[in-house]
């Protein structure tokens, strides 16, 4: 007997739109993804979201990409851009001064990470003279100028902790550092979210945690970075994408339906604030922000033009 009522409302009938969101890109190689990239902010961009991120390459290998890309959000929309900032493969001087270089183009908002290794399957080892990690870098932050930052959780733990304790203690480290709010490693059930949420207030973490969402647009993708960061793929979900590859508007649909029924549900459990992945691409998370009741915002077309 089916325990889903056949009479209900529409799952996303009685969302109410009182919810915040951001977004994240990655600097674009080339022209057609950088106008790939512009497109996708144009269309997200009336949404009204709080702020749009642009990620940073390990070991700075984007960091005049990711800058250029950051400093013409924040010179050409009204979004504030938020720039990722690591602590790979440079000394302090050197990252305090992309800082720097950050705050003299507009931009208030850092995200700051320890960063990956350069090479994969490396240990990260810290540069001599450079921040040993995302905590210290927040604190080097501080110092320069009042910026606002985000950081990383990561509610199935990052691979280099030795436990659970461990990796909410280090997020705890870094909000008290002067961070502003924790953005999540993608994941794909909410009871993941839940249950790192209650842990991280057990710990007497108050600033905002926010999830990270991503639509899954490639499903083997997907499963070699969740593998690289330690993110459990349901078998459910293999199941769902299965037979989708000479398909990609179908596989869109499909990716568009899970994530917005994940977002529902974190939804339920009281989440108001939504972080996307959007690969560069607004078709799928300005559907679920639409799913989420989020219209345009008045005037906001005209900001970003």
């Amino acid at each position: 007997m089916s325990i889903v009522d056949p009479l209900a409302a529409p799952l996303f009938a009685d969302v109410a739109g009182d919810i915040e969101v951001s977004f994240e890109f990655f600097p674009p190689k080339t022209e057609k993804m950088e106008e790939t990239l512009w497109e996708s902010i144009q269309t997200l961009s009336p949404l009204g979201p709080r702020f749009v991120s642009v990620t940073y390459g390990a070991g700075g290998t984007t960091r005049e990409r990711t800058h250029n890309t950051v400093a013409r959000i924040a010179r050409e929309t009204a979004i504030p851009a938020a720039a990722h900032l690591t602590c790979v493969e440079a000394t302090r001087e050197e990252i305090d001064q992309v800082a720097e270089e950050y705050w003299a183009a507009g931009v208030r908002h850092i995200v700051a990470l320890r960063g990956d290794p350069p090479r994969a399957g490396e240990k990260f080892q810290s540069h001599p003279g450079g921040y040993e990690n995302a905590a210290a870098l927040v604190a080097g932050l501080k110092k320069l100028h009042p910026f606002e930052i985000s950081v990383a959780a990561y509610p199935e733990c990052h691979p280099d902790s030795p436990n659970a304790t461990a990796d909410i203690d280090n997020l705890k480290a870094k909000i008290d550092a002067g961070a502003t709010r924790a953005i999540t490693q993608f994941f794909f059930e909410p009871e993941t979210f839940f249950r790192f949420r209650d842990d991280a207030a057990k710990a007497g973490i108050t600033a905002e945690i926010v999830p990270g969402i991503m639509p899954v647009m490639n499903f083997a993708s997907v499963q070699r970075m969740s593998a690289m960061c330690g993110t459990a793929v349901p078998a459910w979900m293999g199941k769902l994408f299965e037979g989708l590859d000479e398909h990609p508007a179908a596989r869109q649909l499909v990716a568009a339906t899970l994530a917005a029924e994940l977002c529902r549900k974190l939804y339920a459990g009281d989440v108001r604030q939504f972080h996307f992945y959007t690969l560069n691409r607004a078709e799928l998370s300005y559907a679920i922000c639409h799913l989420l009741g989020l219209r345009p915002k008045v005037g906001a077309e005209l900001a970003a033009a």
